[in-house]
Order: structure tokens, then C-alpha cells, then sequence
């Protein structure tokens, strides 16, 4: 492969890697089925609770996937799933509340769903993980919060 097809293909995966404005509101406005990974039970009062339910109230459809709480069948009133895989049906974006350093362990279960988008909550980046997604096609959200930014476009 030549150079230039090389820069063509590493520029075609780069697109994927949203980090403005217009991308973030496109991003949103083709979401509406999101798997919430590393979601935490109401009890916690963490932002993996209250963002995900924000989100809900917002209009849009959580698939809650913990990774803690074993016992958790249903958080927000949804069933819960162990793996991005496993749910039924498409997936618009993962939106996940993982430590940077655990998110790879989860990139190969993401990418085996073929969501549209991935959003690392604010606080999160992890770049490895972020190109191996967009090199897979799927557009990549990194340190932003997803309540904070649904305010913005007035949800």
C-alpha cells in the first residue's frame, strides 16, 4: 500500500474521533438507544446513576450494563444486561463510566454490538481504546459528559 492510501486510510478513522460542537450535536441528534456500561444503582447517588437517568427523562431508551451488582436484574426500570453484546436489537451509543485503564478489557464486546457512537464520560480518555473504535467505524465522544452536553441542545 502506498503512502498516500495509508494517510487516506488513517485520515478516514480519525473522522470518527469527535471533539466539536457540530460532531457532538449530530452524535446526539442520531441517538436514541443507549447501553449505559458501568451504570451504578440509584443507592450510589454516583454520576453513573443520575447522568443515565437524566438521560431517560430526556426521551431516551437506557440499556443498563453493570458492572458491579450482581444481583441488579433492572435499574431505571430497564433489564439488565452483563454485556454490550448481549442486548437485543441496535445500539445508537455506549455511553461508559469505566476507569480509563479498564475500558480496553470492554473495546472488543463494544466494537462485537457495532454501535454508531461511544461517549467516555467526562473525566475519561483513553486514546488506544478511542482509535481502535474509530478504526472500527464507530465515532468516539471522549471527556465530556453526556448530561452537560444534552443541555446544551435543550434536552
Amino acid at each position: 500500500m502506498s503512502a498516500a492510501a495509508v494517510e487516506s486510510t488513517n485520515g478516514d478513522w480519525r473522522d470518527h474521533l469527535i471533539d466539536d460542537a457540530a460532531g457532538i450535536r449530530r452524535v446526539l441528534n442520531e441517538t436514541h438507544r443507549i447501553a449505559v456500561l458501568g451504570i451504578k444503582v440509584e443507592a450510589s447517588g454516583a454520576p453513573a446513576f443520575y447522568v443515565p437517568e437524566y438521560t431517560q427523562q430526556a426521551g431516551f431508551e437506557i440499556v443498563p450494563v453493570p458492572v458491579y451488582y450482581p444481583e441488579a436484574t433492572e435499574i431505571l426500570g430497564e433489564k439488565v444486561y452483563r454485556a454490550v453484546s448481549e442486548i437485543p436489537g441496535e445500539i445508537d451509543m455506549v455511553n461508559v463510566f469505566r476507569r480509563a485503564h479498564h475500558i480496553p478489557a470492554h473495546v472488543d464486546d463494544i466494537i462485537r454490538k457495532r454501535p454508531k457512537s461511544v461517549w467516555f464520560q467526562l473525566g475519561i480518555r483513553n486514546d488506544e481504546a478511542a482509535e481502535r473504535l474509530a478504526r472500527a467505524g464507530i465515532d468516539v465522544i471522549q471527556d465530556r459528559c453526556l448530561m452537560v452536553e444534552l443541555s446544551h441542545i435543550g434536552k
